[in-house]
């Protein structure tokens, strides 16, 4: 049983030392049938990917918005691998460069991305980014902010953390990132009850399920009501 507490506000239910590791054929070719610009979204990903394939998968058919670019932090990250599969570009991006505006900001604006998805991103934004893309980098929580956010809590911390604290429920928040955090503006958050008897491996899988189910849609909302271009 899925609870959906609210929408924006409203209730409804090697460049330089990187390494490129894939890049596509039609990278810089994004128009749909209509000749219009479609919206170019970067996906930041550090870890195993499953978010950031469902995403690609979401919008593989989309006349609206194109998953132009994968980035990660980690060389390991099955992450690339998916993306890969998927026929999406993809780079590392090592921290020296993810803090470095005269190297990222050329890199995003090569595959002229409009907005940024981070999904499962563990490196701290950094300010210049927030600033060249003002409400326009969201992120995905695994719990129901404000609750088990800030330093440290990430992955299975924060499903530790809500089972040590012997709540009732768990979900999943979308907000807008900014210098704080876990701290940006909520934009939708989903429920769903715990039991007591539920392990933390219980607790991630309920809430891992609420981020396949709704994390595209409330991104895909995002993209086709705001004027990115």
């Amino acid at each position: 049983m899925l609870f959906l507490y609210y929408f924006c506000g409203a209730f409804v239910a090697r460049r330089a030392s990187a390494t490129i590791l894939f890049r596509a054929d039609n990278t810089a070719n994004y128009f749909n049938s209509n000749g219009m610009n479609k919206t170019n979204i970067a996906i930041f990903v550090s870890g195993s990917g499953s978010n950031c394939e469902n995403l690609i998968r979401h919008f593989s058919d989309s006349p609206q918005v194109v998953t132009a670019l994968v980035v990660s932090n980690r060389e390991d990250a099955y992450a690339l691998v998916r993306a890969e599969r998927l026929g999406v570009p993809s780079v590392v991006v090592k921290k020296a460069q993810l803090n470095d505006p005269d190297y990222l900001l050329p890199l995003l604006s090569e595959y002229d991305i409009h907005f940024i998805v981070l999904a499962g991103f563990l490196p701290l934004i950094p300010s210049y980014l927030i600033e060249r893309f003002p409400r326009r980098i969201v992120n995905l929580h695994p719990a129901l902010l404000p609750k088990f956010g800030g330093k440290g809590m990430w992955g299975h911390h924060v499903h530790e953390a809500v089972k040590a604290a012997g709540e009732k429920e768990t979900g999943m928040t979308v907000h807008y990132v900014s210098e704080v955090c876990d701290g940006g503006e909520i934009i939708a958050q989903f429920a769903v009850p715990l039991s007591p008897d539920d392990t933390v491996d219980d607790i991630a899988a309920k809430e891992h399920e609420l981020e396949m189910q709704h994390f595209p849609k409330v991104v895909e909302k995002l993209l086709t009501e705001a004027e990115l271009k």
